[in-house]
């Protein structure tokens, strides 16, 4: 079996932290999102994958990923030039995938559990998809599954009236039949080709389509509230380890990582869950409380900063309470008078001296 990750888009809900590259390489718990997808994929046995590309920065993807060898397979790049729907993409893997049965990740989808035992029953089914679904809050953006005696009878995409709170993920397990059925869309109001509408058709010429529910974590990562929940529950499930170096007057609380070449100086309190990357420097009687990830290379002195995601090559300096924010790789900001606390969402290389 192939796997897919779908890497395009324009990511027009996390802007500005979508002007300089794809949403799915914006880091969670210091990895890129979409790498939670190849990881699982790995660890599932596949050894193919394709990453669909497109939009703002798509190189970056070949860049970070190249070309599959230190994550032991083989990464396959197929360019999407304009998006239109996940459908489309999906059509443009019809020769990847050589007539195989395959899997298909949104890159922006974060699942908290292996999905082996998904992929080995879909192998032995006769069925023409599998679906993983999971119980949402808000089911009006998603699409939405609808289920009458264990079997799915419609699939809505986005419905003003939800039927259920049962949200279709970004995860499809497909056979080649799918693309005979893309072929017939017809564009959406959106003019895109709509996995719900290809769906759809499967259940009504009544081909099999099986599903599984998570009732493990999974998150579709579209929004900044998103990706700050996502890495609070990453962190949360880590394991501590320390690789850097601390001063005597340091006080560390709960599970936290901290990379390879971090110093950690006297009068840093660190509350965990908290992940560090390399070659950072936290000083200044700082104070870095749960749920917050800092990327490699940064310097922060003399903050109070918690829940939120400080991306690699920061500076931050000055008495600033910082929460529920997402600061992207390259800033910095620096305070130099006291004032109010804030919440910043700040695109890459910005600064900013308060």
């Amino acid at each position: 079996m192939k796997g897919i990750i779908l890497h395009g888009g324009h990511g027009t809900r996390l802007r500005p932290l979508t002007h300089t590259g794809p949403k799915q390489l914006l880091p969670i718990a210091n990895k890129p999102m979409s790498q939670y997808c190849v990881e699982t994929l790995v660890s599932a046995g596949i050894k193919e994958i394709a990453f669909i590309i497109g939009g703002i920065g798509s190189d970056k993807v070949k860049e970070y990923y190249g070309d599959g060898e230190k994550f032991g397979v083989k990464f396959t790049y197929i360019q999407q030039n304009f998006p239109k729907g996940i459908a489309h993409a999906i059509s443009l893997c019809e020769d990847f995938v050589n007539n195989e049965k395959f899997v298909v990740f949104l890159g922006d989808n974060i699942i908290q559990r292996k999905i082996n035992d998904y992929i080995l029953d879909f192998k032995k089914s006769n069925a023409f998809a599998s679906l993983l679904l999971c119980e949402v809050s808000n089911p009006s953006q998603f699409g939405i599954a609808e289920i009458e005696n264990n079997k799915i009878i419609k699939i809505t995409e986005k419905p003003k009236n939800p039927p259920t709170n049962l949200a279709v993920t970004g995860i499809y397990f497909l056979t080649p039949y799918i693309f005979e059925v893309i072929k017939k869309l017809k564009p959406s109001w959106r003019n895109e080709l709509e996995i719900a509408d290809a769906l759809q058709i499967l259940i009504e010429e009544q081909k099999k389509i099986i599903y599984g529910i998570i009732t493990d974590f999974w998150k579709d990562t579209g929004t900044p509230n998103d990706i700050i929940e996502a890495n609070k529950i990453i962190l949360e499930n880590m394991s501590e380890s320390f690789q850097g170096k601390k001063e005597e007057d340091v006080i560390l609380e709960g599970s936290v990582i901290v990379g390879e070449g971090t110093s950690i100086k006297n009068g840093v309190k660190i509350l965990g869950p908290v992940i560090i990357g390399g070659n950072c420097i936290i000083e200044g009687n700082t104070v870095i409380g749960t749920n917050t990830s800092i990327g490699e290379n940064s310097h922060i002195s003399d903050c109070n900063i918690s829940n939120s995601i400080i991306m690699s090559n920061c500076t931050i300096k000055g008495k600033l309470d910082i929460r529920n924010s997402i600061i992207a790789s390259n800033s910095t900001i620096i305070k130099e008078q006291n004032k109010n606390n804030k919440k910043f969402l700040l695109g890459e290389g910005t600064q900013i001296s308060l």
